[in-house]
């Protein structure tokens, strides 16, 4: 382990509320202003565990407590260790690199349930048994401290969206992130002034579950349902009708807390038109919550990828929307950059979430530390 003053060369994964599979990339940073991107995989679950997963999402939400256990999602949780290790496995292979190259792994696990009204939140990953398996120190449990402090543990992204927009010019700067939830975090430009970041509402989660169902595909490919349909206006207006988006931030949500069965009446092309207009509108409405209209909205995760989408941001809000590429950053990776980098500064003690992130009551560090103890594995 390098000294605290030193870069440290970190591992992050990420699964999203997406739940289409695992990102990892390597991180170099000292969880501070440095930062530099390093080789990267992505790997799509399995169709079973990825069925798996959506098949406990609404049985999670209904536990008193997000520990122990059930077996259930104690079987998953191993399942899910072991095949986000392979990952880590396969990069480090591909990388020409070895377990004694990387400092730590942050693992951010598999969220199953939020529950900030609750004060919990589940994320299934075991840090242990990822540790023996891959040889390397591992950070997880990103979010359980911020809670027990009163936040909203999530988002946790916006102090590495920070250290990304250290050099840029724009101000003030909107860096949205478009997965299965959407969030947002605002950056004045001004030195020392805290990001504000609050979960915006559905992203791809509802197109995608919209796709899936109608046409049996796992997402909305370049937008070519909506493109081809018509916003229904009465079932977007119902859609909006929910007093998140008039509840002032922090906040933040479970995947689970929006549903398209306002549009299951309309046709396959409608549905998806009128989901994305949702989608959209809830990003403008959002905006009302930010201290001033950004300058720029720089666009992560696969909802960038949407031409319909992308179109529809440009038009409402009034500003420049980019995807991450043409900000030089990598839109596939960055929230496994992020874990990366949340990973180091809770090996330095430094803080992962703030008053103006998730609402803790103070700056807040977190995370758990399993050590390697041993460079053999656990029989899988």
């Amino acid at each position: 382990m390098p000294s605290a003053n030193r870069p440290y060369t970190a591992v992050g994964l990420m699964s999203g509320t997406s739940m289409d599979g695992v990102d990892a990339s390597v991180l170099t940073t000292d969880g501070e202003g440095l930062v530099k991107p390093g080789p990267s995989l992505a790997m799509p679950y399995p169709r079973a565990l990825r069925d798996a997963v959506a098949g406990q999402l609404a049985a999670a939400l209904k536990l008193a407590a997000p520990r122990p256990l059930p077996g259930v999602l104690e079987a998953l949780e191993r399942e899910i260790t072991l095949m986000q290790a392979d990952v880590i496995n396969t990069l480090l292979v591909e990388a020409d690199m070895s377990a004694a190259d990387i400092d730590v792994i942050g693992f951010h696990g598999q969220t199953v349930a939020h529950r900030p009204d609750a004060g919990w939140t589940l994320q299934l990953g075991d840090g242990a048994l990822m540790a023996a398996q891959t040889g390397i120190d591992v950070v997880n449990d990103f979010r359980s401290a911020d809670m027990a402090a009163g936040g909203e543990g999530a988002p946790l992204a916006p102090l590495y969206h920070l250290a990304l927009a250290g050099s840029r010019t724009e101000s003030p700067l909107a860096v949205l992130n478009l997965g299965g939830i959407g969030n947002v975090t605002w950056i004045s430009g001004q030195d020392g002034a805290p990001p504000i970041a609050f979960d915006t509402g559905p992203a791809n989660a509802l197109i995608d579950e919209w796709a899936l169902d109608r046409i049996g595909e796992p997402f909305d490919k370049n937008g070519a349902l909506a493109m081809a349909g018509m916003v229904d206006k009465g079932v977007l207006a119902t859609l909006l009708d929910n007093p998140y988006f008039d509840r002032k931030p922090p906040k933040s949500l479970d995947r689970l807390d929006f549903s398209a069965d306002a549009a299951a009446h309309l046709s396959d092309v409608d549905g998806a038109a009128t989901l994305i207009a949702f989608t959209a509108q809830s990003i403008v409405q959002a905006k009302e919550h930010l201290p001033q209209p950004p300058a720029l909205w720089i666009v992560v995760g696969g909802g960038r990828r949407n031409p319909v989408l992308m179109g529809e941001l440009e038009r409402r809000l009034g500003a420049p929307v980019i995807p991450a590429e043409k900000a030089g950053w990598r839109g596939d990776t960055l929230e496994a950059e992020a874990f990366a980098y949340l990973a180091v500064r809770s090996l330095k003690g430094l803080p992962l979430s703030l008053p103006t992130t998730t609402g803790v009551s103070e700056p807040t560090c977190g995370g758990t530390l399993h050590t390697a103890s041993a460079r053999t594995a656990l029989p899988a």
